[in-house]
């Protein structure tokens, strides 16, 4: 499911973009998920809740938020084993998002990264964080599902049967290592996930459906919505809970 075009930056002409709209940009990657999934799972998953997002928020926004193209391509190194990967490093990733928000900063109001790949999340944290303390508003928030598996597993399946099922092949899917992330985390980070899984699953995909992708959806665009109206950060930049509020080393986004 594609983004709706009226909130799609990529679609307006110059003359309808309004200054001070707040604008989220998707953060995805090019990297393998398995043999059942396709490499850009993390971009669709990324672009598919800003955009329901960003549709949600304009009856409530004035004016209405806009959803930037997607940057495609991400930190992905640990992937590298898999042809298809294509990762342009944690330097790279780092530039790109600097310039992005030094661009959009001369008419934007606010900037938010919406993050569908968990290896860009350190990228996110020391570049929004050296672009706040230049003054910029902008702030980040992941796509992750409480409780849901690491990679490829049921949770991603589930969404991408929902977002994009002729995408999905569903008769190819396998287990993998089915260990706890952080039980995996060093393995990874040290040899890589080919070392661990040679079919690049992390989790298991048996039992998903396009009925509980639907509600992964639903609870990341909700998640995603209360985060952006609280407006509340860490000093990495990301969106916290409104219950973080009164905790020390918050402020308000953008400031």
């Amino acid at each position: 499911m594609t983004t709706a075009r009226h909130v799609r930056l990529a679609h307006r002409a110059w003359p309808t973009v309004s200054a001070k709209s707040l604008v989220l940009v998707p953060v995805g990657s090019t990297e393998q998920h398995g043999p059942h999934l396709p490499l850009n799972t993390d971009s669709v998953i990324a672009e598919s809740v800003a955009g329901r997002a960003a549709e949600e928020l304009s009856t409530r926004l004035t004016p209405p938020p806009l959803v930037a193209p997607t940057l495609a391509y991400g930190a992905s190194g640990e992937h590298a084993g898999f042809p298809g990967t294509v990762s342009i490093g944690h330097e790279a990733l780092h530039a790109v998002i600097v310039e992005t928000v030094r661009s959009l900063s001369l008419w934007a109001g606010r900037v938010v990264f919406v993050n569908g790949h968990g290896g860009n999340t350190a990228t996110l944290d020391a570049a929004l964080g050296a672009l706040r303390a230049e003054g910029h508003a902008v702030a980040w928030a992941g796509c992750g599902i409480t409780g849901g598996d690491a990679h490829a597993g049921r949770t991603e399946t589930s969404v991408m049967l929902y977002l994009a099922p002729d995408e999905v092949r569903i008769l190819e899917a396998v287990a993998g290592d089915t260990r706890p992330l952080d039980v995996l985390m060093p393995l990874l980070t040290a040899h890589g996930v080919k070392a661990v899984s040679p079919s690049g699953v992390l989790g298991d995909p048996a039992g998903a459906s396009a009925e509980e992708g639907r509600r992964h959806v639903r609870t990341m665009v909700s998640r995603l919505v209360g985060l952006i109206t609280a407006a509340t950060t860490d000093e990495r930049g990301r969106l916290l809970d409104p219950a973080a509020r009164d905790r020390p080393g918050t402020k308000a986004a953008g400031r």
